[in-house]
C-alpha cells in the first residue's frame, strides 16, 4: 500500500505494485492528485463545459456523427457519438444522439485503478492513453455505453469521412486502450490560446455542434449564465439521461413533443 499525501495532511491510499509497467503510472497518480489539491477554492470560477441536444429539432441526418468520425479520426466500429431512433408514447419518431456525457460524478473515473481517466477542472472527463492499462473497468462502469475498447492497431489508411466532414485533428489511439468522446478537447484547449469562446466561435466548438444543420446542439460554459447552453436550460424544460443514478451528466436533452418529463 502506497500512501500519497495530498494537501494539508489528506492521506489517499493507492494499492499498487511498484514494479514493471505500473511504476510510471503510480508516479503520475501522485503528481495528478497533488496538483489537484493545489487549486481548490481559488479556481471556483473556471468553466464547466456542457451540451444541450434538442430532440425536437434533431432530424437524424447523422451529420454530427460524421463530423466526429472525421475530426477525431474515429473508426465506424468505435463511434464516439451514436444515433438511436426511438418513439414517444404517442407514436412520434424522434432521434437521440449520445456523446460521452462528461458526468460530474463519473463511475468510469471512480473505478480506474491508475487514474488514466479523470475529470479536469473544466468538467471534461478525459483519457490519458499513455497510462491506460486496458483493464476495461471504465467501460463496464459507464451506464451509457459511451466507451469503446481499441482491439486492433490502426493502419495508415485514410479516414473515409475526411476531408468531406472534417480533417483529423488528433492522433489515432493505440491498440489496447479505451477511447471516447472528448467534446473535441483539442479545440477547447485552443480557445485558451486564442481567447475565443467554445460554443460561440466555431473554431473552438465541438465538431458535432458545428455540423448540425438544424441547430439541434448547443455548447458552452454551464457556469456562465449567459452562455448558449445556460440560456437554453434556463428557458426550456430539459432532462438528463438516467438522473436516478446520480452521475450528474453535463449533457442535457430537450424532450420531443409527446414525451413527458
Amino acid at each position: 500500500m502506497v500512501q500519497i499525501l495530498v494537501g494539508a495532511g489528506i492521506s489517499i491510499g493507492v494499492a499498487a505494485v511498484l514494479a514493471g509497467p505500473l511504476a510510471p503510472a503510480v508516479e503520475q497518480i501522485a503528481s495528478r492528485l497533488q496538483g489537484g489539491a493545489a487549486h481548490g477554492a481559488a479556481d471556483r470560477h473556471k468553466p464547466r463545459w456542457g451540451m444541450v441536444i434538442d430532440l425536437n429539432k434533431c432530424i437524424g441526418c447523422d451529420y454530427c456523427v460524421y463530423a466526429c468520425q472525421a475530426t477525431n479520426d474515429v473508426t465506424d466500429a468505435m463511434r464516439w457519438n451514436i444515433h438511436v431512433v426511438d418513439r414517444t408514447p404517442t407514436g412520434k419518431t424522434f432521434h437521440v444522439t449520445r456523446p460521452c456525457l462528461h458526468c460530474q460524478n463519473a463511475p468510469c473515473v471512480n473505478v480506474c485503478p491508475v487514474t488514466a481517466t479523470y475529470i479536469r477542472d473544466d468538467g471534461l472527463v478525459v483519457m490519458d492513453y499513455d497510462i491506460c492499462i486496458g483493464c476495461r473497468y471504465c467501460q463496464a462502469a459507464c451506464p451509457y455505453g459511451a466507451r469503446s475498447f481499441n482491439w486492433f492497431a490502426r493502419d495508415d489508411s485514410p479516414n473515409p469521412y475526411a476531408p468531406e466532414w472534417g480533417t483529423p485533428e488528433v492522433p489515432r489511439r493505440p491498440r489496447g486502450v479505451i477511447e471516447k468522446c472528448t467534446f473535441c478537447i483539442q479545440r477547447i484547449d485552443l480557445a485558451k490560446q486564442t481567447g475565443q469562446t467554445p460554443g460561440v466561435d466555431a473554431a473552438v466548438t465541438p465538431a458535432c455542434v458545428n455540423a448540425c444543420p438544424v441547430t439541434a446542439r448547443y455548447f458552452g460554459d454551464l457556469n456562465d449564465p449567459n452562455s448558449p447552453v445556460s440560456r437554453v436550460i434556463a428557458t426550456t424544460p430539459t432532462f438528463r439521461l438516467r438522473e436516478d443514478l446520480g452521475t450528474e451528466p453535463n449533457v442535457y436533452y430537450i424532450p420531443p413533443e409527446g414525451l413527458a418529463l
